[in-house]
């Protein structure tokens, strides 16, 4: 029992280590994705050509998304035993429009199963195949069977509840909704309560809604944008190693990795995080505002070819980037060099008798 405590204890770990493999096979997929639809160069989706075969290949990447996620779930909770009910019964989950909830829930019950059936003790003659032949067995139908005949229908019922909630919200209710999802993306920037956020917008598009999508994209954008702003414009708030930080931030905003911005935050959390929090919301219902519409779960300028209302998503980010930069350095103090000239003087004291 305690054992089964614990597997729940260090659930956030278990559900990060799924995201972040997961994450990659989302990035590959979406940026083919839009890689053929600029080579396709019209509306629609890609139909012959060079561009279609790009776009089969991101989207068979995007279907491998939930597998992934599953997968990985369940192998930090069982080891490599978890891997292959995980990757089925995330795919069985899939497959019934259980979808992204579907494949953290088949990730922790095939992790669960399989921790528990390595713990079942074998014929010494037998013992080899447990890891290739029964675990990977009996821990697929277990898994996959509690999904197809028990729980995933429901699984799939609330997937489906909570799509429909995100495409019926009203105007007001998206402008709080960003508000809320810019703070976290920029709260921790790259850590857990910033993969809740960006974990919906994998669900969100997997599901086909991009609404979500888009402005969770500007967010991700904002803080290291934020930064590189504030120390071009005020370098004298910022040390050597921040304002060449500062340079990397911008390049790494461009393509959608908010962690540029960490090392600002880590010199200095207590003025650059709210701050950050702040024009990242702003930013984000901006593009609720606007609209802006994205078809893939990453951020940046590399998702603007899938992107609806590019003006928007453009504008989207410079207000929240500019409202951030001005709050760190009101905020800030300048920076002041803490190394002091030490006096190198020798003193020679004597002793006389």
């Amino acid at each position: 029992m305690n054992e089964f405590i614990n597997i729940f204890k260090n659930l956030r770990e278990h559900l990060m280590n799924g995201v972040s493999y997961m994450i990659p096979v989302v990035v590959a997929g979406g940026v083919l994705m839009a890689v053929a639809l600029i080579m396709y160069g019209q509306a629609g989706v890609p139909e012959k050509g060079l561009a279609a075969d790009i776009w089969e290949i991101g989207v068979t990447g995007i279907g491998l998304m939930v597998p992934v996620l599953s997968a990985y779930i369940a192998a930090s909770i069982a080891d490599r035993a978890g891997i292959a009910p995980g990757l089925i019964s995330g795919l069985v989950a899939s497959n019934i429009g259980a979808g992204f909830l579907g494949g953290l829930v088949s990730g922790i019950i095939a992790g669960v199963v399989c921790y528990y059936l390595k713990k079942i003790p074998l014929h010494p003659y037998v013992r080899s195949l447990g890891p290739i032949i029964i675990i990977p067995i009996l821990g697929t139908l277990i898994t996959s069977g509690i999904l197809l005949w028990g729980i995933g229908t429901y699984v799939a019922i609330a997937m489906s509840a909570a799509n429909q909630f995100l495409t019926s919200m009203t105007d007001a209710n998206k402008i709080i909704l960003g508000l809320i999802v810019g703070a976290m993306i920029a709260f921790d920037m790259g850590g857990p309560i910033n993969k809740v956020a960006y974990s919906l917008m994998v669900a969100t598009v997997g599901s086909g809604i991009f609404s979500y999508a888009g402005p969770c994209a500007v967010a991700i954008m904002i803080p290291p944008m934020a930064m590189a702003i504030a120390s071009f414009i005020m370098p004298k708030k910022y040390s050597e190693e921040e304002r060449d930080a500062g340079k990397s931030a911008f390049f790494m905003s461009l393509v959608g990795i908010t962690e540029g911005a960490i090392p600002f935050a880590a010199n200095d959390p207590i003025r650059v995080i709210p701050s950050l929090m702040i024009g990242t919301s702003i930013g984000c219902a901006a593009a609720y505002i606007f609209n802006v519409q994205t078809h893939v779960a990453w951020g940046g300028f590399i998702a603007l070819p899938v992107t609806e209302n590019i003006g928007g998503f453009i504008i989207s980010v410079l207000i929240g980037s500019i409202i951030g930069a001005i709050l760190v350095n009101f905020l800030k103090k300048s920076y002041v060099n803490k190394k002091t000239d030490t006096d190198d003087t020798d003193v020679d004291i004597l002793f006389e008798d």
